[in-house]
């Protein structure tokens, strides 16, 4: 039996079944690309951060959160924090001790160190997580003391270390970046 010109051709057009044709690939790396660049644009940077005290020198794995969509984010929505990790929140000017922290959405306990713009810890909080619907039935945390950065790790890290207020972290390297 022989086909119509028409049909012959519009199969030796089309890509056979499983196969890409050049158009339909680029079309697919071109999503990939801008949905990958999509999700970075909001990822907090990583790094490590030093903490000294009485009890000893430690390393921290961190997230930083620098920005107001980083910061709001936090760790909310994880199941859980490696033992050896936490999130630094930095801010550009110092805040004020009324500033305070919630747990909306955070399935983890936490605690978090204020401190000061030399990484002084100035207050530590224990803050348990909030599993309510309502955000306003979620507890806020504030610091009571004046902060340039806050330190959230697991809870009862701070304590397992013997570190406390005043104790030190190196901000230097976070607070140095633009």
């Amino acid at each position: 039996m022989t086909m119509p010109r028409s049909v012959e051709a519009a199969r030796r057009r089309a890509a056979p079944a499983g196969r890409w044709r050049p158009v339909q690939a680029l079309q697919l790396c071109a999503t990939l690309a801008l949905l990958t660049w999509a999700g970075l644009a909001g990822a907090a940077e990583r790094g490590h951060l030093g903490l000294s005290g009485a009890g000893g020198d430690y390393t921290l794995r961190i997230e930083v959160a620098a920005t107001a969509d980083q910061r709001a984010r936090g760790l909310m929505a994880r199941d859980s924090l490696p033992e050896d990790a936490g999130m630094l929140f930095l801010y550009r000017a110092e805040q004020p001790g009324s500033s305070a922290y919630w747990m909306y959405r955070t399935r983890i306990p936490l605690d978090i160190a204020f401190l000061g713009a030399d990484g002084t810890i100035r207050a530590l909080r224990t803050m348990p997580p909030c599993r309510a619907e309502m955000p306003s039935r979620c507890p806020a945390y504030a610091a009571g003391v004046a902060f340039r950065a806050a330190l959230e790790t697991n809870a009862g890290y701070f304590a397992q270390r013997g570190l406390g207020v005043g104790d030190r972290v190196d901000l230097g390297p976070w607070l140095a970046a633009p």
